[in-house]
């Protein structure tokens, strides 16, 4: 049951593979729970393990395709980005993250480094007319998964009593 991501072979490949062991948290904390499980919120915050895993998707999506490639996309209102509407599924969702991740890499694999940077938007809480690097949106990346990973821990544990590296056992178990 190893959890420990791999040594980089590069700062390219070193914020992809955290990101993706930041992904697998958020993935194992909806392993095995039914769709009401997935939605339920029992603890003091509104947060359920469906609509943090709905964020996260639309958050790596919304930086890597909207900011760093400039693509438009489509966007839900603020409140419905953070729960399972009806008719989405956390199956649903993770075949979205999966797609999402994929992307993911397939763009950042192609920059010729991390240098390259985009515009943030416009939004109060960024400075007007300011610019990141892909190695910055990376590293938020990376931050903003693990923080909702460690909220996914305190819910799913809320939920049943199933800890982090429990749900590793099951899912390597699950596999086999």
């Amino acid at each position: 049951m190893v959890v420990l991501v791999a040594a980089e072979s590069s700062e390219r490949e070193g914020l992809l593979a955290f990101l993706e062991a930041h992904r697998g948290a958020v993935r194992r904390s909806v392993h095995g729970l039914t769709e009401e499980q997935a939605r339920a919120t029992p603890s003091a915050s509104s947060l359920s393990l469906g609509g943090l895993l709905k964020h996260v998707t639309t958050c790596e999506q919304h930086w890597i395709e909207s900011v760093l490639t400039g693509r438009e996309l489509p966007q839900q209102p603020w409140e419905d980005q953070h729960r399972l509407l009806d008719g989405e599924s956390v199956a649903d969702w993770l075949k979205q993250y999966e797609a999402v991740a994929a992307e993911t890499e397939r763009v950042i694999r192609a920059l010729p480094d991390l240098e390259v940077d985009a515009a943030l938007p416009e939004a109060p809480w960024f400075p007007p007319n300011s610019r990141r690097t892909a190695r910055w949106i990376l590293t938020h990346l990376c931050t903003e998964v693990a923080r909702h990973a460690g909220h996914a821990d305190i819910i799913r544990e809320s939920l049943d009593g199933s800890t982090a590296l429990a749900l590793v056992a099951a899912v390597e178990r699950d596999r086999a």
